[in-house]
């Protein structure tokens, strides 16, 4: 039983009357492609508050990036290695993992100067009984001037943009995203 003062809230209630009826959320069923666009709509604002709950608020020569916008996602799959192994090091298989490429415009400002850079990121999403979840991240950095790759693939499973990802997922799942039309 619970008793708590906030157990009454409509949105509890709602969300409560849906798992006792079995229903699932409203996240859960999009399709990738559109469940993807909304995300990356979202992205920005997430990353950007992800970053700012990570600062140190002491030091005042933290260099964090903001996150200006998303790209456009691209779900054209590359070839997955099926004997691989996932962010958590268990064997997995490629079975139901979906790839989506996108990229982020972030800036700096380091000694008064304004750094921007974009970002290039292989998103691999898995749909499970609970919904949509991260497998696993990687990201190169591009140059600020002719979006040239200046990096080479990096695991950015535990990075800004991924725990970003994974918080918007969460947030969808409790139904607490806005759900927009089709774009």
């Amino acid at each position: 039983m619970n008793n708590s003062v906030f157990a009454n809230t409509p949105v509890l209630l709602t969300q409560t009357k849906a798992v006792k009826n079995g229903l699932s959320s409203v996240c859960s069923e999009q399709s990738l492609e559109l469940l993807t666009t909304q995300l990356l709509q979202d992205l920005p604002s997430y990353a950007n508050r992800v970053t700012q709950r990570a600062r140190r608020r002491r030091r005042s020569s933290d260099i964090y990036s903001y996150v200006l916008v998303a790209g456009k996602p691209e779900f054209q799959p590359l070839p997955i290695n099926s004997g691989g192994y996932n962010a958590n090091g268990q064997k997995s298989t490629a079975t139901g993992v979906e790839q989506v490429f996108f990229t982020t415009l972030e800036r700096q400002y380091i000694a008064g100067k304004i750094v921007e850079s974009q970002q290039f990121h292989w998103l691999l999403l898995t749909k499970s009984k609970s919904g949509w979840r991260l497998v696993i991240m990687f990201t190169q950095i591009g140059s600020d001037s002719k979006s040239e790759v200046v990096s080479p693939p990096r695991d950015s499973s535990k990075g800004v943009i991924a725990q970003a990802v994974k918080t918007w997922l969460r947030d969808c799942q409790a139904d607490s995203v806005r759900m927009r039309r089709r774009i």
